[in-house]
């Protein structure tokens, strides 16, 4: 039976998994590594550091198989992340990440200067902190050595394609949210290359997510063991890989991704200038393209991460939840408001904070707890709101969070619908594994990815007595960010 191989590179870590070619969990692992943080609000990477470590996971990965069943390897990862490639193949300075917040000084400049060239609405709506051109742009004011060295940018995972193929490529998805694409036009934008003063060779080739980026170079083959000749795809961004992964593109139904951040997606019939958040292209064979919309909540998976363990002491993920009352979820009075690290999609205020409302002398440790789920999911309801979600049927979650039972009903209780969990085994690596797979002819569409390769976990129901209690508290969320910014200004 034929496996394909699937790489994720996230922000803390790579997770591997080896698919057979019906779409089910072979093997998988992960590897850590850290980031770097010179200045408050900087998050920046070697990008070596990924390719390390995702070789050393797939040693130890590879071990557990027959490698000669590997026929094709698929890379994702962290989107808006940019790498600054020099001529000699070679990052000519650590990589900026997509949740860096460097640019908030000069992202006004940027946005009047694009706004100014008048046809590119889309970008003048969506670049934000993090973005490649906001941090392009960054690189031309402060670093100009180094921008006189810039021969090529990658994307995230694109830098992991180059060191197993030797090519430099992107994807649609990738182009789409990187500010420099016209994607109306589905070009990348001259004109937001004149104003930054990048040269149109900057910009690598893009291809649709299955198709070749190249084959596998000898000495990595050699290195893992793996057939020569391996072909490698394009791959794509972690959110609309985790969109294969979990059914987005075989129905209408929208995903959340409960991880770092929380990310919501779901397809559109075509673009939406007015509504919010970002239009994101996805084309697995490079000629059907489909458009996703996606918003994010900037803090959620990292807000219980850090109230878990940096406040309370709470090493082990979801330790102490046991004690909570799921039949008085709605009853807590303590409010947390979750964007810790700004907030892009909303309201699109990189400097907005976070708090907690409501405290007493009564509260405990886990009302702390609970108001951050709750703060989160409140974030997630008015993210839906804005992105013209407000009725749902079901609401499908993957990602870490969807692995907390409380959680999971504080979510359906607050957005009053049905809450579809994915199995673990779901996500990123395993949708850019399936996206190998279909590439050598396993799956004839994405459709049929869908119905044969997604697996539903758990369900969750709202109820009507702690919904309307989340009613009435959502009501208060609301008013947050008007007292926040009297405040915090």
């Amino acid at each position: 039976m034929n496996c394909y191989l699937g790489v994720d590179i996230g922000t803390s870590s790579a997770k591997m998994v080896v698919i057979d070619q019906k779409g089910d969990t072979i093997a998988q692992c992960s590897r850590e590594y850290s980031f770097d943080q010179p200045k408050q609000g900087w998050k920046e990477i070697d990008p070596d550091v990924w390719y390390v470590e995702v070789m050393k996971g797939l040693k130890d990965m590879l071990a557990l198989v027959d490698r000669k069943r590997i026929k094709g390897i698929g890379i994702t990862g962290q989107m808006h992340t940019v790498i600054f490639m020099g001529k000699d193949g070679k990052s000519i300075r650590p990589a900026i990440m997509w949740n860096d917040n460097r640019t908030k000084e000069c992202l006004a400049e940027l946005k009047e200067n694009i706004k100014k060239v008048g046809d590119q609405p889309f970008i003048e709506k969506i670049i934000s902190t993090g973005s490649p051109a906001a941090n392009l742009y960054w690189l031309k004011l402060n670093e100009p050595d180094n921008f006189k060295l810039l021969h090529k940018f990658l994307i995230g995972p694109d830098y992991l394609v180059y060191r197993f193929t030797g090519k430099m490529t992107t994807d649609y998805c990738e182009a789409s949210t990187s500010s420099l694409y016209d994607i109306e036009r589905r070009v990348w934008s001259k004109a937001v290359a004149e104003l930054i003063g990048l040269s149109e060779n900057v910009y690598p080739q893009i291809k649709g997510s299955s198709e070749q980026a190249g084959l596998i170079l000898d000495e990595v083959a050699e290195e893992l063991g793996l057939s020569k000749g391996l072909a490698i795809i394009t791959g794509t961004g972690d959110n609309p890989a985790t969109g294969v992964s979990s059914g987005c593109f075989s129905n209408t139904s929208p995903i959340l991704s409960l991880g770092t951040s929380a990310v919501l997606m779901f397809r559109r019939s075509e673009l939406d200038l007015d509504a919010k958040g970002k239009n994101i292209l996805f084309s697995a064979d490079g000629k059907l393209v489909h458009i996703l919309n996606q918003g994010v909540v900037q803090s959620a998976g990292n807000s219980y991460s850090w109230i878990s363990k940096e406040i309370l002491e709470i090493e082990e993920f979801g330790k102490g939840t046991e004690e909570i009352s799921i039949d008085r979820l709605g009853e807590n009075q303590v409010l947390f408001y979750p964007h810790l690290a700004g907030e892009k999609t909303i309201y699109g205020d990189p400097a907005l904070k976070g708090a907690f409302i409501g405290l007493t002398l009564d509260t405990k440790r886990m009302d702390l707890l609970i108001a951050v789920m709750e703060g989160v999911s409140f974030g997630i309801r008015q993210l839906m709101d804005e992105m013209k979600l407000a009725h749902l049927d079901v609401l499908r979650v993957t990602g870490g969070g969807s692995n907390s039972t409380v959680w999971m009903q504080i979510l359906s209780d607050i957005l009053n619908v049905k809450v579809e969990t994915i199995l673990a085994g779901s996500g990123a690596s395993q949708g850019v594994a399936l996206l190998s797979a279909y590439a050598n002819g396993e799956f004839t569409s994405l459709d049929e990815i869908g119905g044969k390769a997604i697996k539903a976990n758990k369900t969750y129901y709202p109820r009507s007595y702690n919904t309307s209690l989340y009613d009435d508290q959502y009501r208060k969320y609301r008013k947050i960010y008007t007292a926040l910014k009297a405040i915090t200004d």
